[in-house]
């Protein structure tokens, strides 16, 4: 590897979300079906004295409340490396908006510097960090389409989701993750709730077709209640021709599935008067692409 390298950063939308309930450790239960997709930030990667980071949106922090950040010292301290690193972010991941983009440069920076650093850390390890570091960062060790289970943390892999028209529309709205959990008001969960749950949340996972399943995240309910403007996006892109649309994560991003690019196309355009709507037309990255575009 290179002194100096830059590897892109995937976004992820779910494709669903549901909240299990409440656990007695005070966090929530959840069942999740991940999906990378192409839009990506870029992080470039150079050896240095010490961590510096920088990026080119200004409204990034740069400091060590950053999960980039985060992650170099949380790798750098428990493997006792010598040196530093210089890593520069180009932002396009909206932030916040429910597409894990600080999860996604905190798992490539534990990957980049894993190399740079040649740590040569087994995957196993690394997801130790990534669950340290936040519930969605584990799943950007992987890519592709994955169950997470327990806090989003616990991975697996299945078939690939393949979908090439998708758009991604992001209202200028921060949706606060606690305050979704807050409202949902999930009841407290217990064992055997859990293991009943799971094993139909699987099966409906295992036969996912995001042109005709009902693509349900719990969040939607209360979070369209608390910000309408996020559930007119979702009304918006389906009276616009999307065959199926649903909320990414808490939000506020909303993706939706169209049956060709003609079609997305037409209702990208549509939105050009929505000024304060972030638009992207996306596809899903697999598994075996993810990667081969991070080099694993």
């Amino acid at each position: 590897m290179s002194p100096s390298f830059a590897l892109p950063s995937f976004a992820k939308i779910n494709w669903t979300l549901r909240v299990l309930g409440r656990r007695n450790d005070g966090f929530h239960e959840l069942f999740t079906v991940f999906q990378t997709v192409s839009l990506h930030d870029t992080l470039h990667f150079e050896v240095g004295e010490s961590i510096e980071f920088n990026c080119d949106d200004p409204a990034i922090p740069e400091d060590e409340t950053n999960l980039v950040v985060k992650a170099a010292y949380l790798l750098k301290n428990a493997t006792r490396a010598d040196g530093g690193a210089r890593i520069f972010l180009e932002k396009r991941i909206p932030s916040p908006g429910g597409l894990g983009g600080g999860s996604s440069n905190a798992a490539v920076t534990l990957i980049a510097l894993n190399r740079l650093w040649g740590l040569d850390l087994p995957q196993y390890e690394l997801h130790s960090l990534a669950a340290e570091l936040g519930s969605d960062v584990p799943f950007f060790l992987h890519g592709g389409t994955a169950i997470g289970t327990g806090r989003g943390e616990f991975i697996e892999p299945i078939d690939d989701v393949l979908a090439e028209n998708l758009a991604i529309v992001t209202p200028a709205i921060a949706v606060s993750t606690k305050d979704a959990f807050e409202s949902l008001n999930a009841p407290t969960l217990t064992f055997e709730e859990r293991d009943h749950i799971l094993p139909v949340c699987r099966t409906e996972a295992l036969t996912l077709d995001p042109r005709r399943t009902a693509l349900k995240n719990d969040f939607e309910r209360t979070v369209f209640a608390a910000h309408p403007e996020i559930a007119w996006v979702k009304t918006t892109l389906l009276e616009l021709g999307a065959v199926n649309a649903a909320m990414s994560g808490s939000g506020a991003s909303v993706f939706a599935i169209f049956d060709n690019t003609e079609t997305r196309q037409s209702a990208i355009k549509a939105l050009d008067d929505q000024s304060t709507w972030r638009k992207f037309a996306v596809a899903t990255v697999g598994r075996n692409e993810y990667a081969q575009a991070l080099g694993l």
